[in-house]
């Protein structure tokens, strides 16, 4: 049986933007795009501990160019966005399956217990996509740097 587990891949951006129906919903300048994935088994221990370890990650560089610093030290933004994608299987065939993502009913709660723990994290308002919308999401990856997270292996 797979262990169930909130996923998270975290891009360290110069900038950010997701729109919807050709408006921009969510905008940061320099700071974090946070793609979010949810199981039916997640809780709100693992969108705490996610929110506080993205937050805290010291992932931007300081003065003498290493990674010494975080989202918070630097005064970046998060930009949220929900991705159920991310729990995709692909064991069979060519088509992915999504079976493992977790209904809406469950995941926007906890989606929305992520942004508010990052909020309290980070001290600010956290932009955010439409969930459940189809989103163009727009970046530019500083550096580049993306760490993938998930709340059961917490590597």
């Amino acid at each position: 049986m797979a262990v169930e587990t909130m996923r998270v891949v975290v891009q360290r951006v110069s900038e950010a933007s997701v729109t919807v129906g050709g408006s921009v919903v969510g905008k940061i300048q320099r700071g974090l795009l946070v793609l979010v994935g949810v199981e039916d088994a997640d809780g709100e221990a693992d969108a705490e501990w996610l929110a506080g370890k993205i937050v805290r990650q010291r992932i931007f560089e300081d003065d003498e160019g290493l990674m010494n610093r975080s989202v918070a030290d630097v005064g970046g933004g998060v930009l949220a966005v929900s991705q159920f994608t991310l729990f995709a299987s692909t064991k069979k065939g060519n088509r992915p399956s999504f079976i493992r993502s977790a209904k809406p009913e469950v995941a926007i709660p906890l989606y929305e217990k992520f942004v508010r723990a990052v909020e309290t994290e980070l001290g600010k308002k956290v932009e955010t996509g439409e969930f459940g919308a189809m989103m163009d999401v727009a970046l530019v990856n500083d550096g580049p740097v993306t760490i993938c997270l998930d709340s059961k292996a917490r590597e």
